[in-house]
């Protein structure tokens, strides 16, 4: 679903006791959206349902983010991840996602679920804008878009691997900022 949207630069907030809350089929398409959902999007659920949960990407977004979360989805894994996110007028909004794979009595994965809460505002500032910053900028520095993405990718894997941690040991060490 392309967007002719463009980034307002304007923040919206959602209450710490409000979750937002999402599921897709197993190609990414949404099949439930909650009401915080909708209010932060913008938009009705008529909207969103059916439509890629990538409707709601930003364009700060590296995409290497991206890979690294649906690599881990795709291997069964569950998720944490800094996600910064657009309205359907182009404002956007930080979360802390978590996002895990949906099974049905078989074990065989039918979906994803995910819910986000407010993020560490400090880590969000401090760490999270820097790095996604880095990692965009490599990926904006090719000309193939997809080399970009691989070379951020290893980027962020060297990372994690000089700080000596997975990536969801790095997302939780974040939270004891």
């Amino acid at each position: 679903m392309a967007r002719d949207v463009q980034p307002t630069g304007k923040e919206r907030f959602f209450n710490e006791d409000q979750i937002i809350v999402s599921k897709t089929d197993t190609t990414g398409h949404l099949t439930y959206v909650n009401p915080v959902f909708l209010d932060l999007y913008g938009g009705s659920e008529d909207e969103c349902l059916g439509n890629p949960h990538s409707m709601v990407r930003h364009p700060d977004m590296p995409r290497c983010v991206f890979k690294l979360l649906w690599d881990t989805l795709g291997a069964g894994k569950e998720i944490f991840a800094y996600v910064k996110n657009m309205s359907k007028n182009g404002d956007h909004y930080w979360v802390l996602a978590h996002a895990t794979p949906s099974r049905d009595t078989n074990g065989q994965v039918i979906g994803f679920h995910s819910n986000r809460r407010v993020p560490n505002r400090k880590v969000v500032d401090e760490v999270i804008i820097p790095l996604y910053k880095q990692l965009l900028d490599i990926e904006n520095g090719h000309a193939n878009r997809k080399d970009g993405m691989n070379e951020a990718f290893d980027t962020l894997l060297n990372i994690l691997k000089e700080k000596g941690m997975a990536y969801d040991e790095f997302i939780f060490s974040l939270q004891e900022k």
